[in-house]
């Protein structure tokens, strides 16, 4: 693949600034909307970010890590980089769709690459009901919060639940209890990528609840439907042997 039109775009770090602007100058710079690939510079929230911001372009994404984890990205280096964007793998991926709506009736939509996640907004723990594909699965689940993760998000607030690492190929998403009070030792559930999730607020007015898709939050949430959106790709290039799929299987055996 040859990128030759290249928009670089970086996160408010000075050192992410300051690598923009010695790449811009030794290799171009041009508008997101001519460009045939985006370079972003930052972590992984900004990498995200890029990618929301760029959805409607389809153009392929290439984070390179200016920020702390870096799990998205590649390492930094000026040094041969359209050697790197031509040799790069692409991973595909899909988002989740949420639909959130409040105690006052207001419904607000998001997408989310990592996840979808509950958390609750009060001082008392929260009770959902979970419903998959329109059967109840769960009728209460007393909990601090809950999620469902994508095979990309699933080493980022997923894993820190306890929740299983997805191949990026597994089709499935990892449904994740956060500090689950009753039942007790439930840890979650693996389910299929087609699946459609419904989390439903028990006692909203006395127990508050907020959903978040990636950094979109909406307070006072009363039901949360997601489903994964196929008619959505995200484009994001890796390195040669640092793929996400090898990432995610590395990341198991540390």
């Amino acid at each position: 693949m040859a990128f030759d039109r290249i928009c670089f775009t970086a996160s408010s770090a000075a050192s992410a600034q300051r690598a923009r602007a010695r790449l811009a100058e030794r290799y171009g710079d041009c508008p997101a909307e001519d460009a045939d690939v985006i370079v972003a510079l930052g972590g992984d929230g900004f990498v995200l970010t890029t990618l929301h911001d760029t959805q409607p372009l389809e153009v392929p994404v290439y984070g390179m890590n200016r920020g702390t984890v870096g799990f998205l990205m590649n390492a930094y280096a000026e040094d041969g980089l359209p050697e790197r964007l031509a040799q790069a793998e692409l991973a595909q991926l899909h988002p989740l769709h949420m639909t959130a709506t409040t105690l006052w009736g207001r419904v607000q939509e998001a997408l989310a690459i990592n996840e979808v996640s509950l958390l609750r907004a009060g001082p008392q723990a929260a009770r959902l009901r979970i419903v998959v594909d329109g059967q109840v699965r769960m009728e209460e689940l007393v909990c601090d919060g809950a999620l469902l993760s994508t095979p990309a998000g699933s080493t980022a607030y997923n894993y820190s639940a306890h929740g299983p690492i997805l191949p990026i190929g597994a089709g499935v998403l990892a449904l994740t209890a956060m500090a689950a009070f009753r039942p007790r030792r439930w840890r979650g559930a693996l389910l299929p990528g087609r699946a459609r999730v419904r989390f439903e607020v028990l006692e909203e007015d006395k127990r508050p609840v907020l959903a978040a898709a990636d950094g979109l939050e909406v307070r006072d949430v009363v039901a949360v439907d997601i489903r994964t959106e196929p008619a959505i790709t995200h484009r994001i290039l890796f390195d040669p042997g640092h793929g996400l799929e090898e990432r995610l299987i590395r990341e198991q055996f540390v």
